[in-house]
């Protein structure tokens, strides 16, 4: 119960990132790099410090972190790249479709096959977020945008995996941000649009040091204890948490198709999760 717990705060957080994006950049007057950089900064700040009060060291150069701070970076610059040219529920479809397929086939080359009835749930999970996520109309796709929504799904799937191993999931955390800052900050130099309003830059200050920095580190503090499929499958709540708490907080009916397709993608992932026999993931299998 506990993990459960634990999975479902860490669901939460993600969902509120995605709010707090979509605000900072749609109506706080921040650009999507430049909401990632500070991002990064908050939950660097935010990590680093806890570790210090905590009278810990920050575990910059163990084996294993220059993974986890290339692909969050992968992560935070893919998605802030494709963020305002692709559909933002063709976006979400690309990401946890490619997290889905990148988190299975590592898992299968691990040696835990993915059972029959986690595959099925995995799938009718996805399916009831196609429902619920595909644009209306011909919405066109822009394919630099596509790509680069790829290159972030990888990046999560090698994020999510890195913290398998983690003894020290705040730690860690906190190396992989500070790590990931300089990176982001080259990027922002580059492809940033220089948009920098305060209320987006606080929006993005409260993303990275609670839901992004605190979020991360429960995250990475959950992953050891559950098998990759599992983590896999768990994600595909996000946007449905997302889409309706953000109808809940603008006082909007959910409506039917919200409902209903929240339902299958549940009913999907429980399916999964009630695989009578997990399979053997040797990735948890110290040196």
């Amino acid at each position: 119960m506990q993990l459960a717990l634990l999975t479902a705060l860490a669901m939460l957080a993600f969902a509120a990132n995605s709010l707090l994006n979509r605000a900072g950049v749609e109506h706080g007057g921040i650009g999507p790099m430049e909401f990632a950089l500070v991002r990064v900064a908050g939950g660097a700040l935010v990590l680093a410090a806890l570790v210090a009060m905590r009278g810990g060291r920050l575990p910059l150069w163990q084996r294993g972190r220059v993974l986890g701070a290339v692909s969050l970076t992968a992560y935070m610059i893919g998605f802030s790249g494709a963020y305002l040219a692709l559909d933002a529920g063709l976006g979400a479809l690309i990401l946890f479709g490619v997290v889905q397929v990148s988190m299975f086939a590592w898992a299968s080359w691990r040696g835990a096959v993915p059972k029959g009835r986690q595959l099925a749930g995995a799938a009718l999970a996805f399916g009831g977020l196609a429902w619920l996520l595909w644009p209306g109309g011909a919405a066109p796709v822009d394919a630099p945008s596509a790509a680069l929504m790829v290159i972030a799904g990888v990046g999560w799937a090698a994020y999510t995996l890195s913290g398998r191993t983690s003894p020290d999931p705040l730690g860690a955390t906190a190396a992989n941000f500070l790590l990931c800052l300089p990176l982001t900050g080259l990027a922002v130099l580059a492809f940033g649009a220089g948009n920098w309003a305060l209320p987006g830059v606080l929006l993005a200050m409260i993303s990275g040091g609670l839901t992004s920095g605190l979020g991360y580190a429960l995250w990475y503090a959950v992953l050891p204890r559950i098998e990759a499929g599992t983590a896999a499958v768990v994600q595909l709540s996000v946007p449905v948490i997302a889409l309706a708490t953000g109808a809940l907080l603008l006082g909007e009916s959910l409506g039917p198709r919200l409902l209903l397709a929240g339902a299958i993608v549940l009913a999907g992932i429980a399916l999964a999760l009630t695989e009578s026999r997990a399979p053997t993931d040797r990735s948890q299998t110290r040196d």
